[in-house]
């Protein structure tokens, strides 16, 4: 099947030759046959459909296969803060099941109320009231209602090429191509602007397309009317496209100048994943409400939360989640867990730590690989986007396959964004000789492939 170019616009590629190849050089009878029945019985859908292989463990840092070999993953959907299999939190689950296995609607219990006492601690002053939900998605849809209730205003505005979720109302101030596809009107109201990249502006120059978006974005306001919250990632995660501060305090000072909510959504970002709890932090702003998830649960349990003003507490008389899960004991105490031991353990040390080794190896490679056309890091997550030429920035699809699989047959997972941007994210938990370990398959592959490129 010829792959269509646009499919490499997030995630891994799906339909590429290079899958197939990998596959049947890698992968038992058994896993291909297990694949097959994957496709069999599944509903398809882009960027997740056919899979990449099986996998039957996950412990740690690694992810292992049906066929028993171990990938150094570097990708782990953003929910590995604290490893796979976090002995701590399995506990904390195991206990939680054994005595309330389920907390239905109309009550609370002490695992709810303690974890959201926690966040409230962990975050600004000012951000005092929780909601939880089984969800980020959903903790998108509740910010969206709340702002609504608190403002008496309908409108959104957000950026395009953000993600947000895959509801309809989360696609709908979302600006991923492949999520909206196919799928006709949004929900009336959400306006979406241009994102921020610092690599390929789309107007200008890097140096000043920060301040050309927030002007672009006041003069929006301004013409939209009513608009009640403008909602973003805090930095784009899966490109890892991290703004100047002057960016995020730029937009902070727009909304309150036009009495409009901030809504940031940290939901792959935050616990310690930058090097502060919450991504924010970075940038010395304070958001209106916040939503945090994926990895809050420990990489084992689904849980999310959104984070608002004590003067947000306007919503009394409208059900604004009235979810299932909503105050799930079992999620709440995996949350607790998760939090104690990133806490317990300094993980936000480790991770400053390494993030300065790796952006020394970054810089290293960047200088020795024509290839490397830039590279973006914050924490423990960085990109590196691989050009065909760094005059032209014409993007080098083939080539960032190729090194992903390259890696693959090496033991090292991530995952391509945007077709050209290898995007690797660790756990949290990683110590630095396996770092070590993943740089130099990393650096090997991109060597390969560069002296490839150079001999054509």
């Amino acid at each position: 099947m010829k792959l269509d170019e646009n499919l490499r616009v997030e995630g891994d590629t799906n339909l590429s030759s290079f899958r197939e190849t990998w596959q049947n050089k890698n992968l038992s009878k058994e896993s291909l046959r297990i694949l097959e029945e994957d496709t069999k019985y599944f509903l398809h859908q882009s960027l997740s459909t056919p899979c990449l292989n099986v996998l039957k463990g996950s412990k740690g840092i690694y992810i292992e296969d049906l066929d028993g070999k171990l990938y150094l993953d570097f990708h782990g959907n953003n929910v590995h803060q604290v490893g796979y299999g976090n002995c701590d939190v399995i506990k904390a689950i195991k206990e939680e099941m054994d005595s309330l296995p389920f907390s239905p609607r109309r009550y609370t219990n002490e695992k709810a109320v303690a974890l959201a006492k926690k966040l409230t601690e962990l975050a600004p002053k000012k951000l005092n009231k929780i909601l939880l939900t089984p969800g980020a998605t959903s903790a998108i849809g509740m910010a969206m209602k709340l702002a609504k209730l608190a403002t008496g205003k309908h409108n959104f505005i957000s950026f395009w090429d953000s993600f947000h979720g895959a509801s309809m109302d989360a696609l709908s101030v979302g600006g991923e191509e492949f999520f909206r596809k196919g799928l006709g009107p949004m929900i009336p109201g959400c306006e979406h602007i241009i994102p921020y990249n610092s690599y390929r502006p789309l107007f200008g120059n890097s140096e000043d397309f920060d301040l050309r978006i927030c002007e672009i974005l006041e003069y929006t306001i301004e013409k939209q009317g009513e608009v009640a919250a403008v909602i973003m990632e805090t930095f784009r995660n899966t490109d890892i496209m991290v703004p100047p501060k002057r960016f995020l305090k730029r937009i902070r000072e727009i909304c309150d100048k036009h009495n409009v909510l901030l809504i940031l959504d940290e939901t792959p970002i935050a616990l310690g994943r930058t090097g502060k709890f919450f991504a924010f932090e970075n940038f010395d702003i304070e958001p209106d409400m916040v939503v945090i998830g994926k990895g809050l649960g420990g990489g084992i349990f689904p849980i999310a939360a959104l984070i608002a003003r004590d003067d947000l507490d306007i919503g009394q008389k409208t059900a604004l989640g009235h979810y299932t899960h909503e105050k799930s004991s079992v999620g709440s105490a995996a949350a607790l867990a998760t939090i104690e031991y990133i806490e317990k353990n300094r993980i936000m040390d480790n991770v400053n730590d390494l993030s300065k080794k790796i952006e020394i190896k970054l810089n290293s490679m960047k200088k020795k690989y024509s290839i490397i056309g830039d590279y973006r890091i914050i924490g423990l997550q960085f990109g590196i986007e691989l050009v065909k030429d760094r005059t032209t920035k014409e993007k080098a699809l083939m080539e960032a396959e190729k090194i992903m699989y390259k890696c693959l047959d090496r033991g090292l997972s991530f995952k391509i964004s945007s077709g050209s941007v290898l995007t690797l994210v660790p756990a949290l938990t990683i110590k630095e000789k396996d770092l070590d370990i993943a740089m130099n398959i990393l650096e090997s592959a991109i060597r390969e492939v560069q002296e490839e490129k150079d001999g054509e």
